[in-house]
């Protein structure tokens, strides 16, 4: 059960491995809602996955990207999108903050296909993520807001909860969701 989902997209020979010996490899839905949708969805037809996730600027602080790009966010005193683009480009700058997008991909249309934005946002105190898709049997928009954790403010305190749901689900005699 990996937690830094953002990594297993560079360990995929996990996944061919995981089939081959009959093991699974369960990634938690973590911050997010709506990924029980963006998995039915995509037993169809998607036109698009967005992401926008707005953090207060002390959980980006420490991003590779603002860091190689030259993007301070000390004194930020309105919204700033720091990044456009797909989630495995987002991965590669916001490992500690975009795990969410790669999660959102892989219940979906892949890390090249859905879309995120980042907004630095000193107007938050929650990490909130909004998803939008669009696709042949419905429109999904879902919002969630997290508390982030003390210890680390890039991660929300729900992503723990969403990892000990996920291993109490292995057990569950009613499992309730796709």
């Amino acid at each position: 059960m990996p937690l830094s989902v953002g990594q297993l997209l560079n360990l995929m020979d996990l996944v061919e491995q995981a089939q081959v010996t009959g093991a699974r490899i369960i990634v938690p839905t973590g911050a997010l809602a709506g990924l029980d949708a963006i998995r039915a969805i995509a037993e169809g037809e998607v036109e698009s996955v967005r992401i926008r996730t707005r953090k207060p600027p002390k959980g980006l602080e420490s991003a590779p990207y603002l860091r190689s790009q030259g993007i301070s966010l000390q004194g930020l005193k309105e919204p700033l999108r720091i990044f456009e683009g797909s989630a495995r480009e987002a991965i590669r700058g916001f490992p500690a903050n975009v795990n969410v997008a790669v999660a959102l991909s892989l219940a979906g249309i892949g890390p090249d296909r859905t879309r995120i934005e980042i907004w630095a946002d000193p107007g938050v105190t929650r990490n909130t993520h909004t998803i939008e898709a669009v696709s042949d049997s419905s429109n999904l928009t879902v919002t969630i807001e997290n508390t982030p954790s003390e210890e680390n403010p890039a991660t929300g305190k729900v992503t723990a909860l969403s990892a000990l749901a996920a291993l109490r689900r292995l057990t569950a005699p009613l499992v309730v969701g796709t």
